[in-house]
């Protein structure tokens, strides 16, 4: 008997009981739409966490504070001032592969301009941080090595900050006050939207690092020194030579740890991601198991055919079919009620991704990768539940068969 004949024979078998044939694919179309939907969600989650660290900049290295002991008293990270200014020149200077260096203070701050007002907090930066971040300032410029030196009250703003003072009028040029402390805004920055943590990166204002340390925090401490590094793959290379030099300025023997913490940019991406691509696992498990549960069905039901035409296959035997003929057709019949759900699965995972994305705002992101396997997942489904029902049929003994009633 030919492949063609066995499955027309098989269509016509299913055809014979559309509404169990139906019902035995849901389980499967269930299956395999939670598969792309999941994946598609698990997948959006992951991207949207990779555009979040683009906007890092390249090839980043930030150093933060560490904790520290004092007296048997250990600090949380960041709780000391570990980071001083030489440590980031330092870094410029004796660290190769080092392309900028920026030293950063942080301070939250009440600003106003007019009757409006906004609490943000002002980062103090070198002239580097835009080009180590790749930030580019759409209106305006940025400020000086001059500003630096002077500690000129000058500040370049985000785009939040921008509307929530100014609204629709041009910042550039006008004067807003930072704790009462005038400073003129000379640049407002291209929007990044949110960060990995989930903050407003535009929710910011930018000044000489110099200013924040003399005129609103009165401190040395840094909070961060951001690195860029000559390429990717000297990265690696570049955040060891800065823990061995911070090591050695922090006075720290062997068997100390570090007061300091160096993070690349590949680090923090893979930290990032860790938790999405436990929950896209853990999803597509959780939706695979029913894929199982309709593969369970398939069977069940399949084993209710077999039974239902046992005098049927007793007939097809005693005129001449051979048992494989019995069974690519009981197989056959099981890959395609697989096949068909799997189908049906993919366009509804497919129209709910978009609905969830479109209503809900959750981004999704569903790869021909994904629905290729799905479809070949479900596929395999029916071949591994439908082989046994389909060897029980062929191995029926024609002369029983017929006596069936």
């Amino acid at each position: 008997m030919t492949p063609l004949a066995t499955l027309n024979l098989a269509l016509r078998a299913l055809q014979r009981n559309k509404m169990r044939s139906t019902l035995t694919m849901l389980g499967i179309v269930i299956g395999v739409g939670a598969v792309v939907a999941m994946v598609g969600i698990g997948n959006g989650a992951k991207s949207q966490v990779e555009a979040q660290i683009a906007t890092l900049g390249q090839n980043v290295i930030l150093i933060f504070p560490g904790s520290v002991a004092t007296g048997g008293v250990q600090s949380g990270s960041g709780g000391v001032g570990t980071l001083k200014l030489e440590d980031a020149k330092a870094i410029a200077d004796e660290v190769p592969d080092v392309l900028a260096v920026s030293p950063g203070m942080r301070t939250s701050s009440q600003l106003g301009y007019g009757n409006q007002n906004w609490a943000t907090s002002v980062t103090g930066e070198s002239p580097e941080y835009f080009e180590i971040r790749q930030w580019d300032i759409v209106s305006g410029a940025g400020f000086t090595e001059q500003d630096v030196r002077s500690a000129t009250k000058v500040a370049v703003i985000g785009e939040t900050v921008a509307r929530q003072l100014f609204g629709e009028e041009n910042p550039v040029g006008l004067i807003m006050r930072v704790r009462n402390v005038p400073f003129q805004v000379i640049g407002v920055l291209r929007p990044k939207g949110t960060s990995v943590m989930g903050t407003d990166q535009d929710d910011i204002v930018i000044v000489p690092y110099t200013t924040v340390m003399k005129r609103l925090s009165g401190t040395t401490n840094l909070r961060m020194i951001s690195v860029q590094c000559s390429s990717e793959d000297r990265t690696t290379t570049v955040v060891q030579n800065i823990t061995d030099l911070l090591r050695q300025r922090h006075h720290l023997g062997p068997d100390r740890e570090n007061d300091f913490m160096v993070r690349s940019q590949q680090e923090i991406a893979e930290m990032a991601t860790a938790t999405s691509r436990v929950l896209r696992l853990l999803l597509g498990a959780i939706a695979s198991v029913s894929l199982i549960v309709g593969g369970i069905g398939i069977m069940n039901i399949m084993l209710v055919s077999v039974t239902e035409r046992t005098r049927e296959i007793g007939i097809r035997i005693a005129l001449g079919a051979h048992g494989s003929d019995i069974l690519s057709q009981f197989l056959i019949e099981a890959v395609t009620l697989s096949s068909l759900g799997g189908i049906l699965g993919i366009l509804i995972g497919l129209g709910t991704s978009s609905l969830l994305s479109r209503f809900a705002g959750w981004p999704t992101l569903t790869s021909v990768d994904a629905i290729i396997v799905a479809f070949l997942f479900s596929a395999a489904v029916g071949v591994f539940f439908g082989l046994y029902p389909a060897k029980k049929a062929a191995a029926l003994d024609p002369i029983d068969a017929l006596r069936y009633e």
